[in-house]
């Protein structure tokens, strides 16, 4: 490690297959957690390359756990993570809609590093018990039309950095990672980006694979719709920059949109919104990721169409009621 740590230190970067044999050494735990930190604070000090990107996650995936689902038309709706805003956990929500919708959704998710509480976090607190075996994946995704993905039982690399992760408390390559290794192989990926940096590297390397994929970016350094600035969504064949009234809303607060200082307080939020309980700003919010999910499928001909069968999953219990068959079952 001394010696790629000097060679990155000189300014160079890694070519792909130098970034997949390392990560594949990370996750067999070559490397002590000084070293292991040391390779990461490199990529906190300037962005990852495409090249680098694409090595890393093809080590990940290589490694992962295998998932058979009985249908690939599912969807994940994810965000990078560490954008710093601490927002009510939108994608999850957004999931859940999407799921009440009719669109079935493989949600890939992992604990908080960066922020207090992620996906699984929440998923964890309000019941429900990760699952790793394609059967019980697909029995979830048959009777709530939602299965979740933890990402460290399916990822062995995640699970050797976790720990490390959650020390440094900052964002690392391994947010971008998340969104490009749900093991599950949604046939739909919609990922919010924290810059657009970023995002480019995504587009290229989507684009390259012939994905189906959307991309979205909160002009003000959110990595979804928040609705308090306006959204660039980037897609395939086509880049525009919308206004919270262009997607149906008016513009809401920072502060509106915030989620809470713990895992149980930000599940409390979580439950209140599925339950008709939240207030405008946290539905439009969510509502705005999930009808912009639900058009980017093409089950309905227009945004404002989607927008309304986002609103009647979400208005009429239909979310809920995946939240609840999931976490019961």
């Amino acid at each position: 490690m001394k010696e790629i740590l000097q060679y990155l230190f000189n300014h160079h970067t890694l070519s792909k297959s130098e970034a997949k044999a390392i990560m594949i050494e990370i996750a067999q735990n070559k490397f002590n957690s000084a070293e292991v930190t040391a390779f990461i604070s490199v990529f906190l000090m300037r962005n990852i390359t495409l090249h680098e990107l694409e090595g890393f996650r093809e080590a990940l995936l290589q490694m992962a756990v295998p998932v058979e689902l009985y249908t690939h038309n599912t969807m994940d709706i994810v965000g990078t993570g560490g954008d710093g805003k601490n927002t009510i956990n939108i994608s999850t929500l957004a999931s859940f809609i999407v799921a009440g919708a009719g669109q079935k959704v493989a949600k890939h998710g992992n604990y908080g590093a960066s922020a207090t509480t992620g996906s699984s976090n929440v998923m964890e607190e309000l019941g429900y018990r990760f699952k790793s075996d394609s059967d019980s994946l697909n029995e979830d995704l048959e009777k709530a039309n939602i299965c979740f993905l933890h990402a460290p039982f399916f990822h062995p690399a995640l699970q050797s950095v976790g720990a490390l992760r959650k020390s440094l408390g900052l964002r690392t390559f391994f947010n971008l990672l998340g969104p490009l290794v749900n093991p599950a192989k949604p046939h739909y990926s919609v990922i919010g980006v924290y810059n657009l940096e970023i995002a480019r590297i995504y587009q290229y390397l989507l684009q390259k694979e012939n994905r189906e994929f959307i991309l979205l970016h909160g002009l003000d350094g959110y990595d979804e719709i928040s609705l308090t600035h306006d959204s660039k969504i980037i897609t395939k064949n086509s880049e525009e920059i919308y206004s919270a009234e262009d997607l149906g809303f008016h513009p809401v607060s920072p502060e509106s949109i915030k989620g809470g200082d713990t895992p149980a307080a930000s599940a409390q939020i979580f439950r209140n919104i599925l339950e008709g309980k939240g207030t405008e700003a946290q539905n439009s919010v969510v509502l705005a990721n999930a009808a912009t999910a639900l058009y980017h499928t093409g089950k309905s001909g227009t945004y404002t169409e989607s927008l309304e069968l986002a609103r009647e999953s979400l208005y009429s219990g239909k979310a809920l009621k995946s939240l609840e068959l999931l976490v019961n079952r």
